[in-house]
């Protein structure tokens, strides 16, 4: 259970930006899910749309957990510490993290209270590690970015992966994502602001490298490999690059179990070669017109912050990613898979990450923590009891 007692705050979790796009995803999965002495609130900026959603959720969930309603604006730090102070537990949705998100953190590693978002900004995370992970490691605030599709899949696909390998060897591990889904307009935003600040975001890679202690007597390393064809999958193998490989590193840097020469790749798995050239540049081509100011506007106006897929857009998604482990003479394949992994999916991780803080026997830790770190097994046994699946496809 988290280190603060229950009778300490008044509630066990507070889910601010609820009535966003994924923060009402979110608020109704733990309406339907959570359990019954839940303690918990809604946050956000207009306390009207609160408490509409209060209404819906009470009406969708008869009998089921009392909710409280918080008003709370990232412009106003002020409020961000009142609602740290009043919960156990605080999960955001609100972003660009790196516009909006470092007040809250602020006010949780102040708070001693436990935080976690959906960032997928590398810039952020190093930021957050900068400046507040001192603060939370002397209050025992555990900071945990990621926690979504972005980063739990991989970061606990990986730790589920390993465990499967010998001990105390060298190990490397492939991991190879493909999905079906549609993006939201939070998504869009976050994925545009974060193309238009690569130096800022190398600018923040390197503060970080000079705080961080140095890994000792180990190696923990995420090349970023070239595109190939991987025989091991059957498809052909493009660098991601998003935040995942960063989140694993600093679970392997963390963990003993990960051995003493640890390496993880990860690619986007593609069946056709023209539909993974096409992929490429479509990638190249939105970083590129992120540069500019008023392409990025008009991007942005397309799909507005608040605005995603409909239920059935969301019901025809899936994802799947697939490792591949070696190590100590030993080879294993492991799937971690499910549905629509942006919004439905990344909504069930992100509420079970927020009842494991609040309720599991977690190790003693605090400070900037991934999901394996923090929660590993037992996160990972929530999610598939949730339905995702996490298993062992064939070992040699």
């Amino acid at each position: 259970m988290s280190r603060l007692k229950r009778a300490e705050r008044p509630y066990d979790i507070v889910l601010f930006g609820a009535t966003g796009f994924v923060g009402t995803l979110t608020a109704e999965y733990l309406a339907a899910h959570a359990p019954r002495d839940l303690r918990w609130a809604l946050a956000g900026r207009s306390e009207l749309k609160l408490a509409r959603l209060r209404e819906r959720l009470r009406e969708g969930t008869p009998g089921g957990t009392e909710i409280g309603v918080l008003r709370a604006d990232v412009g106003d730090p002020a409020s961000l510490r009142r609602l740290a102070e009043r919960a156990r537990v605080v999960a955001t949705t609100v972003g660009p993290y790196v516009t909006y998100g470092e007040e809250l953190v602020a006010a949780c590693a102040d708070a001693g209270t436990d935080y976690l978002d959906l960032t997928g900004e590398p810039e952020f995370v190093d930021l957050t590690y900068v400046r507040h992970d001192a603060r939370a490691r002397e209050t025992g605030a555990r900071l945990v970015h990621a926690c979504g599709f972005d980063s739990v899949p991989h970061d606990l696909g990986v730790h589920f992966t390993v465990r499967q390998l010998p001990e105390g060897v060298p190990l490397r591990v492939d991991g190879f994502v493909t999905a079906e889904g549609a993006l939201s307009g939070g998504t869009l935003a976050s994925a545009l602001n974060q193309f238009a600040r690569v130096p800022h975001l190398a600018s923040a890679a390197r503060e970080r490298r000079r705080h961080e202690p140095r890994l000792v007597g180990r190696r923990a390393t995420t090349p970023a490999g070239t595109p190939r064809f991987a025989p091991e999958v059957g498809a052909w193998a493009l660098p991601l690059p998003t935040v995942d490989p960063q989140i694993v590193r600093r679970s392997a840097r963390a963990l003993q179990r990960y051995g003493p020469d640890f390496r993880y790749r990860h690619y986007a798995a593609v069946r056709r070669l023209p539909v993974a050239i096409g992929g490429a540049a479509g990638v190249g081509a939105l970083i590129a017109a992120a540069q500019l100011p008023p392409v990025r506007g008009w991007l942005s106006a397309r799909l507005k912050p608040g605005e995603g897929p409909g239920e059935e857009k969301r019901a025809r998604s899936w994802f799947r990613v697939r490792f591949v482990g070696e190590g100590g003479g030993r080879r294993v394949y492991t799937e971690v898979a499910g549905g629509d992994p942006g919004y439905g999916e990344t909504a069930k991780m992100f509420a079970e990450s927020a009842l494991s803080l609040a309720f599991d026997d977690l190790p003693p830790i605090a400070g900037q923590v991934t999901t394996a770190q923090a929660m590993g097994d037992a996160l990972t046994g929530r999610l598939r009891r949730a339905g995702i699946v996490f298993r062992v496809a064939a070992t040699r």
